[in-house]
């Protein structure tokens, strides 16, 4: 089928192939994919449209769009093929399937074309080094992807059929949800006859409005946009049963077996027939069907290195989470600070707690103007205004409601080491930052549940003497050292930082600008 199924492996919603492609047959997938050529040149079929792309430029292929990838000389090339899950991060993004991204090629010296290369440069060492925790690092570069696509290239079909950027332009702009409801309706219904005119009730539009919109949307008139789903359901039949051609050309919803197999040409490039004699039992996925030799980690190191400096780095341990989102700057989801979520500050200002109160009380001794509070979690910053923001600092803190009020109940510290011991839920917290741009150096200092439970055990029993140090004495030293890590990032205006916990466990991250 056309349709390729994207495998999503390790838990991971990110997916990525770098290879020297051949030819990768037409298809399309559910996923937003982003082309990125590290080098030499490849040709790109998007629709009827061909783009001959060259080492450095990036086209971003929305959900559904058929594309197919081809080579233009005998130059070796090597294209790296980054898709995302929609969804998985459409539980973070409102409307995400409705976004419609567009890289302008042609001004290949854009600051925010450096920032993408910049972001996924480091998604590819990221996955390619597979480091300690690579795989939490991936999702929140995922996180700061989406956020650079949705800055600085969503765009919105005018009715001049010209594409503009939507912080450019406001108004009158043309969701593409309207184009999704217009091909699922037109995938349910494929095989019967169907009009431009009965889509155009449907969606209370003109005809010719219609079929304008149609065409921008995916360089398809609507009656080949029709045949091609047709053709693209007709594989199913053709590959996987023994009905004549004539067969699948009605069932299908052509009205003659020659309309059929030239449309089947148009898009296969060969017979129906010779197709199902080359590729029946033969072909399990799109892919099997490409031409292509994958590169190795050696060669995609070297080009990420030609294009883009400095983009690898060691990352903190990986969790799955529930997600906990904090959005700073943002209009209508801008999250003020609540003087009734104090649950963090009354467990951490209590004597008891002292063990566990590292990271928030660096924190507290920071002595900064508070941006966000909730239950579990302090968001603060030196400057009071967000858009004069140099400098942001993030205290996680992993406990649920129910083990909160149990923590500023408890009586004595055994009853506090019982609660923590039986906690063991894992969360996710993610901060946006909106308006936030430039070059920053991010600092992480995490807890984990085994430092804090070995804190308040030390603390019970009371000060080693040195004279009596043995090997365990040290390693249970060893556990209650929290671990730090260290990064650079660059931002787009907007900046997400994420934070997996697993327990009763905290982190604390420091956002400085770099200075010029």
């Amino acid at each position: 089928m056309l349709k390729e199924k994207i495998d999503f492996k390790n838990e991971l919603p990110v997916n990525v192939l770098v290879a020297d492609i051949d030819e990768y047959p037409i298809h399309f997938h559910e996923e937003i994919e982003i082309v990125y050529v590290m080098k030499g040149s490849v040709r790109l079929r998007n629709g009827y449209y061909n783009y001959d792309m060259k080492s450095g430029d990036i086209f971003i292929l929305n959900d559904r769009e058929i594309h197919s990838f081809t080579r233009i000389d005998e130059k070796e090339n090597m294209v790296m093929m980054l898709q995302l899950d929609l969804t998985y991060f459409s539980a973070y993004y409102k409307n995400l399937k409705n976004n419609f991204f567009v890289t302008d090629m042609d001004h290949d010296d854009d600051e925010s074309l450096d920032v993408l290369r910049n972001i996924l440069a480091r998604i590819m060492m990221e996955v390619m080094q597979k480091g300690y925790g690579y795989e939490h690092k991936v999702i929140e570069s995922a996180h700061n992807l989406i956020a650079c696509l949705q800055s600085d290239f969503q765009y919105f079909l005018m009715e001049d059929g010209k594409f503009v950027n939507e912080t450019k332009k406001k108004g009158n702009k043309i969701l593409t949800g309207r184009i999704n409801r217009i091909t699922d309706y037109m995938y349910e219904n494929y095989y019967r006859k169907l009009t431009l005119n009965e889509i155009a009730e449907r969606e209370h539009l003109s005809i010719y409005y219609l079929s304008h919109v149609i065409k921008e949307s995916t360089g398809l008139s609507f009656q080949n946009l029709l045949s091609f789903i047709r053709v693209e359901e007709s594989e199913k039949l053709l590959l996987g049963t023994n009905k004549k051609l004539g067969v699948i050309a009605d069932e299908t919803g052509f009205s003659a077996v020659r309309y059929y197999i030239k449309h089947f040409e148009t898009w296969f490039g060969m017979n129906p027939a010779e197709y199902r004699e080359k590729y029946t039992g033969k072909v399990s996925s799109r892919e099997s069907a490409a031409v292509l030799k994958r590169s190795t980690p050696t060669e995609i190191e070297g080009a990420i290195r030609e294009q883009v400096k400095g983009v690898y780095s060691d990352y903190v341990k990986k969790h799955k989470m529930a997600p906990v989102i904090v959005n700073l700057g943002a209009e209508e989801e801008e999250q003020p600070v609540k003087e009734g979520a104090a649950v963090l500050e009354h467990i951490m200002e209590r004597p008891l707690f002292a063990p566990a109160a590292g990271p928030y009380k660096y924190l507290m001794n920071l002595r900064e103007t508070v941006l966000a509070r909730g239950e579990n979690y302090i968001v603060s910053s030196r400057e009071k205004y967000h858009e004069n923001i140099n400098t942001l600092s993030i205290l996680v803190y992993n406990f649920d409601r129910q083990l909160g009020s149990k923590l500023c109940k408890a009586a004595n510290s055994n009853d506090i080491i019982r609660d923590i011991k039986g906690y063991s839920a894992d969360m996710e917290a993610l901060v946006r930052c909106v308006g936030l741009s430039g070059d920053f150096v991010i600092s992480r200092y995490k807890v984990s549940k085994e430092n804090i439970l070995t804190a308040f055990g030390r603390a019970s029993a009371g000060k080693h003497n040195e004279a009596e140090f043995s090997r365990q004495a040290l390693t249970a030293l060893w556990v209650t050292l929290p671990t730090a890590s260290f990064s650079s990032f660059s931002a787009s205006d907007t900046l997400s930082l994420r934070s997996t916990l697993s327990g009763f466990s905290a982190e604390l991250i420091l956002v400085d600008r770099k200075e010029k």
